[in-house]
């Protein structure tokens, strides 16, 4: 059972700022043990007196009722704090309590077993200021950010502070000025006067700004008219209420794979309760035509439905699909969002008057009244672990949103997860399979080209095969993808007179040419210098060479090879963000490009019917890694972008450019052996006890100084605990060793599956030396990034 105490530490800071003590939580339910859960959510009760046989005493009046509250701070502990006599503070009510000197947002948490948390003291608790008139926090919302934070090692308040992310929504909108008809039309009606009328005609009321705007007339026109009473000033309410999908709307003809996978995922919806569906199709095999069949069943039922995409803010097509199946937009969450929508969506998520929801994996902890589904979409995509602040899986987080709120999940992919894989083989899992694609589309004929004979001419990088069939393509009016996962124009600049290799100062790692831009970038801090017309080392002018290619290098190629061809661009540092790759991948998908040059963002799910040739520049840039998902990445990947082309019909070919035609990665690529890359991977991962059959963790030791650093990491591997089956390696320096000025040293656990890997890292920080001086130490539960 969970305890509270009181640490002395918050009892000075409670004398030193008027009151405020803290409640510790000791232990934390397991979310599927049910009596736990339903203590859990016990509402706290006040002081009841003892009873008494003198029928004339006077009855002691009850105590003023303590409640626990978790505020969004980097601690894993809640507060307690006195409900004023006149309110009232039901468990998961968003308030805003007395922090020290500020205030800050909360949310009133579960009861400890146990009673009020505190036996004395309680008339110098300090009081809730206010209670916020939106609905409280579900308990399955409250058990999920207790899951997450134990799960991954994660202070709650910093799980919490991703709930309460749009603040602006915890208050009401104010209502808008607005006017509408009151009288009759004035004795003298000028032309614009006759506009401002005729809009106004039906009754409806206008805000003055859309007034002027529709009626194409000044303010004044409009202000003489209230003048005169021909109309009347209203207030109307803020935003307009979100359209609801009709499940009916825009029902498509599936065919008979799609139909089955369909029917299955409707049944799910229907019966209610926790399953996951793994929805795994062929690139172009209409996977979301499928599960839009089950988010209109939840919509039908009354529910709402969570739709995660990688790239939520690149995938306008997908929004438009949306349309055409259900006739509105759903409500958008991702950072591209405004900060007014952004609060109008997660108020209208948390009263249930949004229905459905797409977004960036950061919506998985948007309040949700009464969620029914979550569809993860790409789910192999790395974009859905949160490296920074609170880590998190957004794949595997929604798998447990599903299982705390009792409600299917459907992941779908073309290349399906290695954890993924292996659930669906062990039937923990449900496999749907669209093992063609939809319409007359067909997949690509895979050929590799083997850059070692005939390599390309001195200076290029596209081998004569490859640029002769894109040629060919854009002559023949279809399109062309060219692709390399690597950004600006050269990963290195160097001096040919003196070697001096250009370094970031803050990292170790080489500045990478942006020759459209003139600038040299560091893409992990983002420092940024002009490129300079001689060398800063030696002064030699026109001696600096850009070494090995990127997309800008590999566009000026295709700018001399294809004078004639139009030609685009696509990278996410690129002028103009996200709004013009919005606009440039639209474009090329209505043909208005023959040639698009790109980076990884062309395989998250597009759809370009005039695709016809995709060439892969440099299809071993990813096997070169020390990742143990090396493999995989790279398959997934190479599989996804040749899967952009032959969408719409058949004859469509992809070519792969590599050095290494051996390797079982490119083997299985081009004979179009999916299952047996995944058989041999999974053989791989097996014998060397990796995920999905072990569990890994790493700890990033980080200082201003490589010394301390080293110290600390070193102290940390000193102090692991001995156990059975865990193996802690390191410490070893980290593979890019600075990062933004600090070193970093790297420590991995590996411990067999059934293992509690969460609990061994608890014993280890609590038998470790605390981290002083400016150190830290952060802790990667599930890693997928060892750099």
């Amino acid at each position: 059972m969970r305890t509270f105490a009181t640490p002395d530490r918050c009892l000075r800071r409670r004398a030193e700022s008027g009151g405020l003590a803290c409640v510790v939580r000791s232990a934390y339910p397991d979310p599927g043990d049910r009596s736990r859960r339903v203590a859990c959510l016990r509402s706290v009760s006040p002081r009841v007196p003892a009873p008494t046989s003198d029928l004339f005493a006077k009855t002691a009046p009850a105590g003023p009722r303590v409640v626990p509250v978790l505020v969004p701070v980097a601690l894993d502990v809640a507060y307690s704090y006195r409900v004023p006599l006149d309110g009232d503070a039901p468990v998961g009510s968003i308030v805003e309590v007395p922090l020290g000197p500020r205030r800050v947002l909360g949310v009133v948490w579960d009861e400890e077993p146990g009673g009020r948390g505190l036996s004395t003291g309680d008339n110098r608790l300090r009081e809730i200021v206010r209670v916020f008139d939106v609905p409280p926090l579900a308990p399955a919302m409250r058990r999920f950010v207790d899951w997450v934070g134990r799960y991954y090692l994660v202070p709650r308040g910093m799980v919490l502070r991703m709930v309460l992310r749009a603040p602006e929504a915890l208050e009401p909108e104010a209502p808008v000025r607005g006017v509408r008809r009151a009288g009759p039309p004035p004795e003298r009606l000028t032309a614009a006067r006759a506009r401002v009328l005729e809009v106004l005609a039906g009754d409806f009321a206008w805000s003055r700004g859309g007034l002027v705007a529709a009626a194409a007339v000044s303010a004044s026109v409009v202000d003489g008219l209230i003048a005169q009473g021909t109309l009347e000033e209203v207030w109307l309410p803020s935003g307009l209420p979100p359209g609801r999908p009709d499940p009916s709307y825009g029902a498509r003809d599936l065919n008979p794979d799609q139909a089955a996978a369909a029917a299955a995922l409707r049944a799910a919806v229907a019966e209610g309760g926790f399953r996951v569906d793994l929805l795994d199709g062929v690139t172009g095999s209409g996977k979301t035509e499928v599960y839009f069949e089950a988010v209109a069943a939840t919509v039908a039922a009354g529910r709402q439905a969570l739709v995660l995409l990688p790239e939520i803010a690149l995938t306008a097509e997908f929004l438009d699909r949306f349309v055409a199946r259900f006739g509105v937009k759903p409500a958008e969450w991702h950072s591209d969002v405004a900060p007014k929508t952004r609060a109008r969506v997660w108020r209208g998520v948390a009263t249930g008057d949004v229905a459905v929801v797409v977004g960036a994996r950061s919506s998985l902890f948007l309040p949700f009244a009464d969620l029914g589904l979550v569809v993860v979409d790409e789910e192999h995509d790395g974009a859905y672990k949160q490296e920074d602040g609170a880590v998190y899986h957004a794949r595997d987080m929604g798998v447990v949103r599903g299982r705390l709120g009792d409600f299917p999940v459907i992941l779908a992919s073309a290349t399906p997860s290695l954890e993924s894989w292996v659930n669906a083989e062990q039937g923990r899992y449900r496999r749907l399979s669209l093992p063609s694609r939809a319409g007359a589309g067909r997949p690509p004929a895979i050929v590799a080209l083997d850059l070692r004979r005939p390599a390309p001419e001195r200076g290029r990088f596209l081998s004569p095969i490859l640029a002769a069939a894109v040629r060919d393509t854009v002559a023949a009016g279809r399109q062309a993808l060219l692709f390399l996962n690597r950004r600006g124009y050269a990963p290195l600049t160097l001096c040919r007179s003196c070697g001096h290799r250009f370094e970031c100062p803050n990292c170790s790692t080489w500045l990478v040419e942006h020759r459209f831009r003139g600038v040299l970038t560091c893409h992990h801090c983002g420092h940024t210098v002009r490129r300079p017309d001689s060398c800063p080392e030696c002064g030699e002018l026109d001696a600096l060479v850009a070494c090995g290619p990127g997309i800008e290098r590999i566009a000026e190629e295709a700018a001399e090879l294809f004078p004639d061809a139009r030609r685009l661009v696509l990278s996410s540092d690129l002028p103009g963000g996200t709004a013009r790759m919005k606009l440039e991948l639209a474009a090329f998908a209505k043909g208005e490009a023959d040639i698009v040059i790109g980076t990884q963002i062309l395989a998250k799910g597009h759809n370009f019917p005039l695709l016809a040739l995709v060439g892969v520049v440099d299809a071993d840039l990813g096997l070169a890694q020390g990742d143990p998902r090396a493999a995989e990445k790279t398959f997934q990947l190479i599989q996804q972008v040749t899967g952009r082309a032959g969408r719409s019909e058949a004859g469509a070919r992809a070519f792969v450019q590599t050095r290494a035609p051996e390797h079982p990665v490119l083997r299985a690529i081009i004979a179009g052996d999916r299952d047996g890359f995944y058989d041999s991977e999974i053989a791989e991962r097996r014998r060397a006890g990796l995920p999905p059959f072990g569990r890994l963790a790493g700890l990033i030791v980080s200082a201003d100084a490589r010394e301390p650093a080293f110290a600390q990491a070193r102290a940390l591997a000193l102090a692991a605990p001995q156990q059975d089956e865990v193996t802690v390696l390191g410490p070893a320096e980290a593979p890019i060793a600075v990062v933004r000025g600090r070193h970093r040293f790297r420590l991995l656990v590996q411990v067999a599956r059934h293992v509690d890997l969460q609990a061994f890292l608890r014993r280890w920080m609590a038998a470790a030396p605390a981290a002083t001086g400016g150190v830290r130490v952060q802790i990667d539960v599930d890693p997928q990034s060892f750099l």
